[in-house]
């Protein structure tokens, strides 16, 4: 098992950490662009954010997908 997270871009980071590190490169009107929900959008918040992305699967999906485009192109 462990051979298979250690390609794993998403392995011991947490989405709170998977969050800040979005804000950070590219803020929230970017973020919101690319993954379409209001937590992005109004008043946005990683509170308010890690709320909504824990009870979302496909939401918390396409920001992840975000994080991993994001550390190949840095």
């Amino acid at each position: 098992m462990a051979e298979e997270q250690t390609n794993n871009p998403l392995h011991g980071k947490t989405l709170e950490m998977i969050l800040n590190e979005l804000v950070e490169e590219f803020g929230w009107d970017y973020m919101a662009e690319q993954v379409n929900i209001n937590c992005f959008k109004s008043s946005p918040s990683i509170k308010s954010s890690l709320k909504f992305l824990r009870k979302t699967p496909w939401a918390r999906e396409k920001v992840e997908k975000l994080y991993v485009w994001m550390l190949r192109w840095k």
